[in-house]
């Protein structure tokens, strides 16, 4: 007997199960290649945050470095300009020769409330108050006025405590340090309000007066 021959069966491909909502077009967004100067203008506002990080630091450098130099404090002090070249007190305009320029010299020491404080300091610490008084005078001339025997100049009060003058005024130079001598100069300078008045001083608490370094002499209207 012949076996019946048996009817060939198909084999039916397994069922694709559907895709989850929203996933089609996130593959598809996926796929999408970007737009044109997408990555460009991406690019370009990361470079401006860059540079405006950059512009702020930069900014806030040079806030700090350009802060009021009253409140700097001189630890190692550097020798001062010659006084030799500037604030000659001449009792004759006639000059031999070419006239000589004067040059003022820039007390550095008057700039920095730290320096005047120290000044104010050392003109008591070497009996400066003994002949001068509080700055009103006494043995020795007044320093709160505008009458200035040898000048007004830093120059020249540097030169009267560094040689003396006759009738009394003795000479401090080679006793003291260069700088303290600059110092003490800031702060008889600036009694008579010849110096910046935000470094300048206030008078202590013991002294009992009207008008502080700080202030100018008002003129009456």
């Amino acid at each position: 007997m012949r076996n019946k021959p048996t009817p060939h069966t198909r084999k039916l491909p397994a069922p694709v199960p559907a895709p989850a909502p929203g996933a089609g077009a996130t593959s598809a967004a996926k796929k999408r290649p970007p737009a044109p100067g997408a990555e460009a203008g991406a690019g370009s506002g990361d470079g401006k945050r860059r540079t405006r990080s950059t512009l702020i630091l930069a900014l806030s450098f040079i806030a700090l470095f350009a802060s009021c130099r009253r409140e700097q404090r001189q630890l190692r002090h550097a020798p001062q300009a010659s006084t030799r070249t500037g604030g000659i007190v001449r009792d004759a305009e006639l000059q031999p020769g070419q006239p000589w320029p004067e040059v003022t010299v820039r007390n550095v020491a008057e700039e920095r409330a730290y320096d005047l404080n120290e000044g104010q300091r050392l003109y008591r610490a070497y009996n400066c108050n003994g002949c001068h008084a509080n700055g009103g005078g006494g043995m020795g001339p007044a320093l709160m006025d505008d009458d200035w025997i040898y000048g007004s100049h830093p120059e020249n009060i540097h030169d009267v405590i560094v040689e003396g003058r006759p009738n009394g005024m003795p000479s401090f130079g080679g006793k003291l340090p260069d700088y303290q001598i600059w110092e003490i100069t800031g702060y008889v300078r600036s009694m008579s309000g010849l110096v910046p008045k935000l470094a300048a001083t206030g008078r202590t608490d013991h002294m009992q007066t009207k008008v502080a370094e700080q202030s100018k002499k008002e003129t009456k209207k």
